[in-house]
């Protein structure tokens, strides 16, 4: 008998064929004398749409609402419907015997496996492959030590509980809302309380009234001093006369030295990366979306196998991969780390707390390089740029910390503290190895600049050569950029009103609104439904937006809910708890959801009409700002029609630099910079040839393709199909 072996991916399933010699290739699976190794490609069943069980649920009607199945169906996603049935046909193979779950180690990997087994009827004996990485020398060994299926019933029915209450509020909420507003309206308990953090943050924005506040730089002696208030340790003084008076006092005064602190600090390394904050640093440093690190960082697991499991939420290791770590130094010993790397392999490597913590561990370790030979010259620019920063942080956790002395001087002069500090590197430590600049370990000490301090004694007297008062005023919060909306989502505690400490709590030990595998997702999401928009680097709500939270039930946008959720589901992970009793209140609370829609009086006002008619159906098309493209939609949620007339090309403007629009007007194109430059694209190719440097074809055929006008389906329904309404 033979086992069945089912990944989650093709690349993957090829991965684990090459390891078991599963050479014969059949028609999506590879056999060999012992395995058969199969996948799919992401889900290939889900949860059935509401029409799959009443033709009459595919017209949204209010009063069919709630939609609320009493016997749940699973139905083949039409996309990957035949690889499902090369699937299907190999479980009830005669000769497979067992089956061996092999797709991502986590809930929704669990999920994938076991939607199939039940969509099929297959109830054959179940082991369960679960690793971190798939070198070949994980997968080896992963085999070795298979477990029994069962073990992760519980998992399976925490992450199916999951999916059908995201199912019942979205399905349920979206269609209410769609319905009573006639606007193609969606919510859910990530994505909503998501976009109220954008919008709260905008009102702070808007609402925030500078201050003028004053600072004082004084100079004696070649040494930049700053006045600090001796009250409350502050830089800065709302008090203009105060200082101004100071620091007229002073251009006859002296400064005494009143005490020399020279303090010895250590500074260790930072954690090593979870895909949250590996998409952030990617944003800040690169620009890059959460979407597209999490996609780079995908392929180098799967495609390269130079980078573990990405989806982490851990920035741990355990104390099991810790023998394995040499051979990963070894492995990514090439320039520029190779001077880095020596000599960490000639000294025994010492693990500590700082980077080696099971009880941090739960499904997967933190992103760190695999035992995998590196080839950079067969990465992209994008997939060495996210591969330097994983090899760099890992190299860093070894070395030891960074050690400088911290001088601070504080003189006085009629009573008024003037402060003055400087810092002497005594051992670089693992800045050798990540770079960056040294974090000060106050945040008030952000107005004093470092410096190069001469030897001084205490009492000594400093005359004033120089004053120099500063005006200031108080700014506003900053808009959230992609990367610090991941780091609000992970901790949402900070930037929403929540009613308990214990949902406080719960949403930091679960990891905040959305996980580290959904997150991309989520923002995306509020992307393409147009309810926020990227300006420059900056994230901002739109109107429609804003008229959405004004319209959603109060509960939605508050995160206690999805602090409420987890903990149910961790409980039933864990088999605390059963899935009955929490689907039932789920649907208790869709119902409440549906009630407080209903009884709803405000209105929705598309404020972004223009004069242009849809092509399709006659009526005036929506002009909307996605995330790299101006689009014309149609305001009919039935109908679909959308178009692109602008996008955000990777072409920079001759004069600024910056990045210029391509707009197309009937068979013409132009380039369009903020700055004013046009540039038509016959001219620009041209212009690029001339300098060496030709427009990439594929770029421009890539753009082609998305100028063309497309359907999105004959209703809300049909587009919501591969969305996941968390």
């Amino acid at each position: 008998m033979k086992s069945l072996v089912i990944a989650e991916k093709p690349s993957v399933a090829r991965d684990i064929a090459r390891v078991l010699k599963c050479s014969k290739k059949l028609p999506g699976a590879f056999e060999g004398n012992t395995y058969i190794v199969t996948w799919a490609l992401g889900h290939l069943v889900t949860l059935a749409d509401p029409e799959n069980y009443d033709a009459k649920y595919k017209a949204w009607k209010m009063e069919d609402l709630p939609l609320i199945p009493k016997k749940w169906d699973l139905t083949v996603i039409p996309g990957t419907a035949k690889q499902y049935k090369s699937v299907k046909m190999l479980l009830f193979r005669k000769d497979v015997g067992d089956i061996i779950i092999a797709t991502d180690a986590g809930r929704e990997g669990e999920l994938v496996a076991r939607w199939i087994l039940d969509k099929s009827g297959c109830r054959k004996p179940l082991k369960r492959l679960w690793i971190s990485s798939v070198t070949d020398k994980a997968i080896r060994e992963g085999f070795t030590k298979l477990k029994d299926g069962r073990a992760y019933n519980d998992l399976y029915a925490a992450a199916e509980s999951r999916a059908k209450a995201d199912w019942l509020v979205g399905i349920n909420a979206t269609r209410a809302l769609t319905c009573k507003y006639n606007a193609q309206l969606s919510c859910g308990r990530v994505q909503t309380p998501t976009l109220a953090m954008i919008a709260d943050r905008e009102t702070k924005i808007r609402n925030f009234k500078p201050e003028n506040y004053w600072s004082l730089d004084v100079l004696a002696k070649n040494i930049h001093f700053t006045w600090q208030d001796a009250a409350s340790g502050s830089y800065r003084s709302f008090q203009e006369e105060r200082l101004q008076d100071l620091a007229k006092r002073l251009k006859t005064g002296t400064l005494k030295v009143k005490t020399i602190a020279k303090t010895h600090k250590k500074q260790g390394a930072p954690a090593l990366y979870d895909l949250t904050e590996l998409q952030r640093e990617a944003n800040k440093r690169f620009g890059f979306s959460a979407k597209e690190t999490l996609s780079i960082a995908q392929r180098l697991y799967e495609n390269h196998k130079v980078l573990t499991y990405p989806r982490t939420d851990s920035r741990y290791l355990s104390s099991d991969i810790v023998p394995t770590l040499k051979e990963r130094l070894q492995a990514i010993r090439i320039a520029p780390y190779q001077s880095l790397i020596g000599p960490l392999l000639r000294t025994p490597i010492k693990a500590n707390k700082n980077f080696v913590d099971n009880s941090k561990v739960s499904d997967h370790h933190a992103i760190i390089p695999t035992e995998e030979y590196v080839q950079p010259e067969h990465m992209s620019n994008e997939e060495r740029k996210i591969y330097d920063l994983v090899v760099r942080r890992f190299i860093s956790v070894l070395y030891p910390p960074f050690e400088y002395e911290q001088t601070t001087i504080t003189a006085t002069y009629e009573g008024e503290a003037f402060i003055a500090r400087g810092k002497v590197v005594k051992e670089m430590g693992w800045r050798a190895a990540i770079g960056g600049e040294i974090a000060n370990d106050n945040e008030t000490n952000e107005d004093v600049k470092e410096q190069a301090l001469p030897a001084l004694k205490e009492g000594q007297e400093l005359t004033v050569t120089q004053t120099k008062l500063n005006a200031k005023k108080t700014t506003p919060p900053e808009r959230f950029t992609e990367g610090t909306l991941l780091s609000a989502m992970e901790n949402p505690a900070k930037y929403l009103t929540m009613g308990s400490a214990q949902d406080k709590k719960t949403l930091v030990q679960t990891g905040g609104l959305g996980t580290v595998a959904t997150r991309a997702d989520i923002i995306e999401k509020l992307f393409s439904s147009f309810l926020i928009e990227k300006r420059d680097k900056y994230l901002q709500i739109t109107t429609k937006g804003k008229q959405l939270l004004e319209l959603v039930p109060e509960d939605l946008k508050k995160p206690e809910l999805t602090a409420k959720w987890e903990t149910e589901l961790g409980a039933i992970a864990e088999g605390k708890k059963k899935a009955a009793p929490f689907i039932g209140e789920i649907e208790g609370y869709t119902k409440e959801l549906l009630g407080e829609i209903k009884r709803g009086e405000a209105t929705f006002r598309h404020d972004n009409l223009t004069n242009k008619k849809c092509p399709n159906c006659g009526k005036l098309l929506l002009s909307v700002q996605g995330k790299n493209a101006r689009m014309l939609v149609c305001q009919d949620r039935e109908c679909g029609y959308r178009e692109t007339i602008a996008r955000t090309s990777n072409a920079r403007c001759p004069n600024c630099h910056k990045k210029m629009e391509l707009i197309k007007k009937g068979d013409s194109e132009t380039f369009v910079c903020k700055c004013g430059h046009k540039e038509k694209l016959e001219a620009f190719k041209a212009r690029r040839e001339k300098e060496g440097a030709g427009v990439s074809k594929r770029d421009v055929q890539k753009y082609m393709k998305n100028q063309q006008s497309e359907s999105v389906g004959s209703s809300l329904g049909d587009m919501l199909k591969n969305l996941d309404l968390k």
